[in-house]
C-alpha cells in the first residue's frame, strides 16, 4: 500500500531528507526508521545528521542545512513566538516520545543531607550560597521541567538559584567537575552521572508530569508546506519505527546496541538499555521498575501531536516571562501542530489516531492541565516571573 501511495500523485517531492538529531536515547525512532529501512518503504531516504547542541540544531534547521529534526518541543514553540530571536513559522509533525528525562543532583549534596526536593528547598531558604542548576536550552523541555519542579518545592528558579545552559552530553562531566549542583536532561546522561559517581536521580520527568510530551519531529513551516508528501512519508516511517520500539523488549535491546555506537549516542549500551526498559536506580540505594518509562508509541497515543501539549509549553514560557504577553494559545498550537498531515500518515502506517485534540493531565503539584483555559492556568501559579495584567 505504501509503495503504491508514494508512486502516484502523492509521491514525495524530496526523496533525501536531511534529519538532525541529538545524541540522546529518545532519538531512537528517527534512527531506527533509517536502520530498519522503513524510510525506503515510504519512498524516501533519511540522511541523519548528528548535532552537538540545541542552539546548533535550531540554527541549522532555520538555515535549511537540515530539513527536519529531533527537537525540543519547547524550543520549537520559542522560535515560533520569537523568544530570543526573530519569529519563524515552525511545524510539529509528530511527538517522538513521552517520559524518560531526569533531574540529577550532585552526590556532594546527598553527603550534606540534601537528597530530595524538600531538603533542597530548606537549604535554599537557609542561604549561605546560591545553588546552580543546568538545563539544555532556555525555552526547552528541560528548562521548563526543572523550573516546574523547583517551583513546586517553593524555590523560585530565576531568583533563588542560578540557571545555566549546558549541552546534554556535557552535563555529567560538568557535574563531576563541581561546576553545578544539578541538571535536568535526557538519557543517557543522567545515567552517566550515576555510573561515574557524580550524581543521583532526585526525580524523573514522569514524576513531574506523567506521560508528558518528550521530543518532537519538527521542521520549518516553509519546508512542510513545500514538501507535504515527503513529510507524510517521513511521519509514516517514523511511526512504524516507534511501534517497533514498543513492541518487544528485545527490540529495545537491539535499539540500545545501535544507539550506543559512536555515530549515534556514543554511550555505554547498558546505560542506554536499563532505562529504556524502565529499570531505575537513583544512585543512593533505591532501585525500582518505573511504571511510566520512556514510551515511543503506546498504540499511537505517544505520537499524536496534541494541541494541548504545545500549549502547555507556551503557558510556561508566559509564566517565566519568556513570553511578554498572552498569545492565542489554541490558534498558535493549531497552526504549528500539523494534525491533519499526521492523521494521513497514521492511516498509511496503520496507526490509530485519537479524535480529541487535547488531553487531560495532573502534574506533581496537583494542578490539572487540559488546555481549556491556558491564560488563566499560566496566571494561577504562586511562583512566577512576570507581573501579569492587573497584578
Amino acid at each position: 500500500m505504501a509503495h503504491a501511495f508514494v508512486s502516484g500523485s502523492d509521491r514525495p517531492e524530496k526523496t533525501v531528507i536531511r534529519a538532525g538529531f541529538m545524541p540522546l536515547t529518545d532519538c531512537a525512532p528517527l534512527v531506527m526508521a533509517s536502520v530498519l529501512g522503513l524510510d525506503d518503504k515510504y519512498g524516501i531516504k533519511l540522511d541523519l545528521c548528528r548535532q552537538h547542541s540545541w542552539s546548533g540544531m535550531r540554527d541549522r534547521l532555520l538555515q535549511g542545512e537540515t530539513d527536519v529534526a529531533h527537537v525540543l518541543y519547547g524550543m520549537l514553540y520559542g522560535v515560533e513566538n520569537g523568544i530570543g530571536g526573530v519569529t519563524r513559522r515552525m511545524a510539529v509533525l509528530m511527538n517522538l516520545s513521552r517520559n524518560g528525562q531526569s533531574i540529577t543532583l550532585a552526590r556532594a549534596l546527598a553527603r550534606q543531607g540534601i537528597a530530595d526536593l524538600p531538603q533542597l528547598a530548606a537549604a535554599v531558604r537557609k542561604g549561605g550560597r546560591r545553588f546552580a542548576f543546568a538545563h539544555t536550552f532556555p525555552t526547552g523541555n528541560h528548562a521548563m521541567f526543572l523550573y516546574y519542579w523547583l517551583a513546586a518545592g517553593g524555590i523560585d528558579p530565576l531568583r533563588d538559584v542560578q540557571a545555566v545552559t549546558v549541552p546534554p552530553s556535557q552535563m555529567a562531566v560538568n557535574l563531576a567537575a563541581g561546576h553545578m549542583d544539578g541538571f535536568c536532561a535526557g538519557e543517557p546522561w543522567s545515567t552517566r552521572a550515576l555510573l561515574d559517581g557524580s550524581g543521583f536521580t532526585a526525580a524523573t520527568s514522569q514524576d513531574i508530569w506523567p506521560d508528558h510530551p518528550g521530543k518532537a519531529l519538527g521542521a520549518t513551516a516553509a519546508f512542510v508546506d513545500a514538501n507535504p508528501h515527503a513529510c507524510r512519508s517521513l511521519v509514516a516511517a517514523v511511526l512504524e519505527a516507534a511501534r517497533w520500539l514498543d513492541a518487544a523488549g528485545e527490540n529495545r535491546d537491539a535499539a540500545a546496541e545501535v544507539l550506543s555506537s559512536p555515530g549515534y549516542v556514543n554511550a555505554d549500551r547498558h546505560a542506554i538499555a536499563a532505562r529504556l526498559h524502565g529499570e531505575y536506580e537513583n544512585g543512593l540505594g533505591r532501585r525500582w521498575i518505573d511504571p511510566d518509562p520512556v514510551r515511543f508509541h503506546s498504540d499511537g497515543e505517544a505520537n499524536f501531536p496534541y494541541l494541548s501539549d504545545g500549549m502547555w509549553f507556551m503557558t510556561q514560557h508566559r509564566r517565566w516571562g519568556l513570553l511578554r504577553d498572552d498569545v492565542d494559545y489554541a490558534a498558535v498550537a493549531a497552526r504549528v501542530n500539523r494534525v491533519g498531515l499526521y492523521r494521513e500518515a497514521a492511516v498509511l502506517a496503520g496507526v490509530p489516531a485519537p479524535s480529541s485534540l487535547t488531553r487531560r493531565s495532573v502534574l506533581m503539584d496537583g494542578k490539572v492541565w487540559d488546555g481549556s483555559a491556558p491564560a488563566a492556568y499560566a496566571a494561577a501559579f504562586p511562583i512566577r516571573r512576570v507581573a501579569l495584567a492587573g497584578a
